[in-house]
């Protein structure tokens, strides 16, 4: 049976959460650091890779592991409740208006950190630089991405643009690029546009994960398209994971101005680029071809990836969550999850359900007052 737009935002909500809970853990290490230190393949949820997380370098103070979602899942939340006040589409001005406050004047519970605090005291400097430039240096919201780090901070939380735009991938890559640009610049920027455009057309009845791809390639420019390219035919020529952690990497190398030492970025790593890409989103949609659009296969071999493994996993989870509906997900480990970090993972879907009936409401009013207006100006 098809999944209803309801099933398949629950899908996508609930599957990036729980896609970002079971990389968090394992981020920043390589595919043979990972095997070595679990004993093989991570296989579901796994405990923090220091027993002394809580001072251990570079991991302390966060709990990372153990079923709690990282800053991912807490940014496309708090992007869920922006749309929950504002009811249609968004805005770099609704980042502004909107998300700003909810980070840095709404205690909430932050599993990390095992306390309730501002969110703004979890998320990362590249985050952190939307409070700074549009609060305190009272930026253009449109230009205030510019001159921060390049890299997926946009993109992590972009499902939710894709979501209200739901069958319409070019409604969301035109939103998504709006929105981010409060955020970031450059192929930051892009990527948040194409990952918003995937998870719109991963909601398209009939969907699978090679007409995703195809959108993100028809719709991303300069070195985000080239990237997605050369991992997409990478990915064509593997059906198992294992055999395609190697040549993912490989392709999206040439593209990925980090480097090949995740915790030690080269020199041009994150600047604003032409020719680059961010590394995760096209392992995402490789992991997504891989898979054939299965849920558990694509999010571990994206775990498995490591370097920045909850951001990755967190989209893979988006875009099968979306395709296969909520039922692709697994159930325990949902569960794990929720109990875990504390959160109500279905809650945010179904607001966000609710504002993308409305948004589409809005939609065909606004489109048919145009169709008026334009057989009026046509006619004889």
């Amino acid at each position: 049976m098809t999944p209803t737009l309801e099933d398949r935002i629950t899908g996508s909500l609930v599957g990036a959460a729980v896609g970002d809970a079971l990389g968090g853990p394992v981020e920043g290490w390589s595919p043979e650091q990972i095997a070595e230190r679990h004993g093989g393949r991570v296989h579901g949820i796994v405990g923090p890779w220091y027993e002394d997380w809580r001072t251990a370098r570079p991991i302390a103070p966060y709990h990372k592991g153990d079923g709690h979602v990282t800053d991912d899942t807490l940014m496309t939340h708090a992007l869920v409740r922006v749309y929950e006040t504002v009811r249609d589409h968004l805005d770099a001005y609704a980042i502004a208006d909107h998300l700003v406050p909810d980070l840095m004047s709404v205690p909430r519970w932050i599993p990390e950190l095992e306390a309730e605090a501002l969110p703004l005291q979890r998320v990362f400097l590249a985050e952190k630089w939307i409070v700074t430039r549009l609060h305190y240096a009272h930026a253009d919201p449109r230009e205030a991405g510019s001159g921060n780090i390049v890299n997926c901070g946009a993109a992590m939380y972009m499902a939710p643009v894709g979501l209200v735009n739901a069958g319409n991938p070019h409604g969301a890559y035109a939103e998504a690029l709006d929105v981010a640009g409060a955020h970031q610049s450059s192929y930051g920027r892009e990527a948040a546009g194409v990952f918003a455009a995937a998870v719109a057309a991963a909601c398209l009845p009939g969907a699978t994960a090679a007409s995703v791809v195809d959108t993100a390639l028809d719709l991303a420019k300069d070195g985000t398209r080239a990237a997605i390219a050369a991992v997409r035919d990478a990915a064509l020529r593997h059906r198992d994971v294992e055999s395609a952690l190697g040549p993912l990497r490989e392709a999206v190398a040439p593209y990925d101005s980090v480097g090949p030492d995740y915790r030690a970025p080269s020199l041009g790593a994150r600047r604003p680029s032409r020719l680059h890409a961010i590394e995760e989103l096209p392992i995402a949609l490789g992991m997504l071809l891989v898979a054939d659009g299965a849920y558990e296969t694509a999010v571990l071999g994206a775990v498995n990836y490591g370097r920045d493994c909850d951001s990755t996993a967190g989209m893979a989870g988006a875009l099968a969550g979306a395709l296969g509906g909520a039922d692709a997900v697994p159930a325990g480990w949902a569960k794990r999850v929720a109990e875990a970090s504390r959160l109500d993972l279905h809650a945010p879907a179904a607001a966000l359900a609710a504002v993308a009936r409305e948004v589409f409401a809005r939609d065909r009013t606004r489109r048919r007052a145009h169709e008026s207006a334009f057989a009026t100006l046509t006619s004889p």
